[in-house]
């Protein structure tokens, strides 16, 4: 499917996509729901930080695998094992083309982000840091780029350092980044765009200093690389995990890639079928990069499917997609900002599709109850960033976040549903 921009303006000033056509390849996007007032209610998912919808050609390469292409890949010589074998490495060359790859050798397949993280933390970690060695996190951090070092640097004996972030902006402090780089510090790992705040951070100025000091950075792109042209030759990371289900692809998927010095250097973090080259009864030696780090089975289903995510997506235009969420944004921005005892968390000037808010004295678990009464799909609670809510001393926010399919008119009733919600609690004000 090609998608154009229409020439044509829902609200003032905004130039748009056909998402009249963009939505019709999402079945999902049909449901609606049985109202004991009226008629039944139209879905408005407004959840796409937490996982997107899928297009009809994902869920058809996912049924095509399973119904005429299903077998083990790589080891076997029948017919079925080579056509699954192709499809799965073509859609390991689509991804490593949609990130700009220099090889599809830099890109590995993993569970998701989470699972990307953790291959680097103890791929590379266990065997580069040290005792009194330092690693520089973010005070934004999701729990999957936080934990997993705080596990390291346990056993370790390292040390965990924090760029802070700002209560009123939910922008990084990076102002003093010399400040927090020492002649101990092995790595950065930190969110190119937050679940919370939707802020972009300016990654590439953070990169640059890191280089000055020969320092290696991996890169959160779970939020960013769904919403923004991705370029990891451009942004010169070492590192970058991201996950299939938060780009219109399955769940169960994700990518790391990093560069080709790092691959040949890390250890495994799995042992088993596929990752090995020989195999003794005492000893074992490794397969080349990426299938080093792919031990047994992988999500092969997933994998074809995420290529299917990545042609779709590529379809229509990362630019185009970047540019309309941003408007989008902007809209639902203000409207929100319109609403008496409306709370937003994070106004950076450089915004993904995330607005984090709370109104009056309402708790986000009530609010997000009761816009699921309304059709409204949103997320309430902490977000996976427990440090986040404390500094901001706040128990947990609801959460709205867009995507490619989601129009202008679904942010009307939100704001329409939330003036509801503030009439029901009795208006919520402190």
């Amino acid at each position: 499917m090609s998608v154009e921009i229409l020439e044509k303006e829902i609200k003032p000033g905004t130039t748009i996509l056909n998402v009249e056509e963009i939505r019709e390849d999402f079945p999902i996007l049909a449901e609606t729901f049985s109202s004991s007032k009226g008629p039944d209610i139209p879905l408005i998912y407004l959840d796409n930080a937490a996982t997107t919808q899928k297009p009809r050609n994902v869920l058809e390469a996912i049924k095509n695998y399973y119904s005429h292409e299903n077998a083990n890949v790589h080891r076997a010589i029948h017919k079925l094992g080579e056509r699954a074998t192709v499809a799965f490495e073509k859609s390991r060359s689509k991804i490593a083309d949609f990130i700009n790859a220099p090889s599809a050798r830099q890109v590995v397949f993993t569970r998701g982000t989470t699972e990307a993280i953790n291959l680097v933390v103890n791929g590379w970690g266990r065997k580069f840091i040290k005792a009194g060695d330092e690693i520089l996190l973010s005070e934004m951090e999701h729990h999957s780029n936080l934990v997993p070092w705080q596990l390291l640097a346990k056993e370790k004996g390292a040390k965990l350092r924090f760029i802070p972030f700002s209560k009123s902006k939910g922008t990084l402090q990076i102002g003093n980044l010399e400040h927090f780089l020492t002649e101990r510090t092995r790595i950065i790992s930190v969110t190119h765009m937050s679940n919370v705040f939707g802020t972009i951070n300016p990654v590439r100025g953070l990169i640059q200093k890191a280089r000055e000091h020969g320092i290696p950075v991996m890169l959160d792109g779970a939020q960013s690389v769904p919403h923004l042209p991705t370029d990891v030759q451009e942004l010169d990371c070492d590192f970058l995990a991201f996950s299939g289900h938060k780009m219109c692809g399955p769940t169960g998927i994700g990518i790391l890639y990093a560069k080709e010095k790092y691959l040949e250097e890390m250890d495994p973090y799995q042992g088993g079928g596929e990752m090995i080259s020989a195999v003794w009864l005492d000893k074992a030696t490794w397969n080349d990069p990426p299938h080093k780090f792919e031990a047994g089975t992988p999500n092969i289903a997933g994998a074809i499917a995420l290529g299917a995510a990545v042609d779709y997506l590529n379809s229509i235009g990362m630019e185009k997609i970047t540019t309309y969420e941003q408007k989008l944004t902007t809209y639902a921005l203000s409207s929100l900002q319109s609403i008496e005892d409306m709370k937003i968390y994070g106004m950076a000037p450089f915004r993904g599709g995330v607005i984090s808010f709370n109104l009056g004295e309402i708790h986000p678990h009530d609010m997000a109850q009761f816009l699921d009464s309304q059709g409204i799909a949103v997320r309430a609670g902490h977000h996976c960033a427990q440090p986040v809510m404390r500094k901001l001393e706040i128990p947990a926010t609801t959460r709205a976040s867009f995507y490619l399919y989601n129009t202008f008119d679904e942010i009307d009733r939100l704001v329409i549903s939330l003036l509801k919600a503030r009439e029901f609690f009795g208006h919520g004000t402190r």
